[in-house]
């Protein structure tokens, strides 16, 4: 079991758009194997994207709902039905505000070998997609709020208000 230390905010490779996967080998097997050790290994344990544990790679892992999988270049087809629930990331851990997602999502790619892959979500699961997702593009959940929300995210961000990070 290979648990990485999750990068927090503050570090780059998390404001930085990965690099599409071009090579399906060892090396990818080894990333989503470390990704999901990692998730394991971490509190809250919804999902991880590879520049969370500092690799600028189109990857991510999640374990929602009975549902565990992993995608390789995902995209991402949203509904227009909005969802607002509490939402919180090992990325700027210790924190959590309401976070207005896409109440259903289809996330395509492919898996560590190549082959195409489909997931249909709705709910949490669909938040968790859109989460990750936006990791992929250098994006924090924090950056999707707004109003006043918005402003008492960035003032605890700037209080270094959030936890130290537990995995790694």
């Amino acid at each position: 079991m290979t648990m990485r230390p999750i990068r927090i905010i503050g570090d780059p490779v998390l404001r930085t758009a990965c690099d599409p996967v071009t090579s399906f080998d060892a090396e990818l097997r080894g990333l989503v194997t470390d990704l999901l050790d990692t998730m394991d290994g971490a509190p809250g344990r919804a999902a991880v994207a590879a520049p969370q544990i500092g690799v600028a790679a189109r990857v991510f892992v999640w374990d929602v709902e009975g549902s565990r999988g992993h995608l390789v270049n995902p995209t991402l087809e949203l509904s227009d039905e909005p969802q607002t629930d509490d939402e919180g990331c090992l990325s700027v851990p210790g924190l959590s505000f309401p976070t207005r997602r896409a109440m259903h999502a289809v996330a395509r790619g492919v898996d560590k070998h190549g082959e195409p892959l489909a997931v249909s979500a709705s709910g949490y699961l669909a938040r968790a997609l859109q989460h990750e997702y936006d990791h992929l593009d250098g994006r924090l959940y924090v950056d999707t709020l707004s109003g006043e929300v918005r402003r008492r995210a960035l003032r605890e961000i700037r209080a270094g208000r959030f936890a130290s990070p537990t995995a790694g």
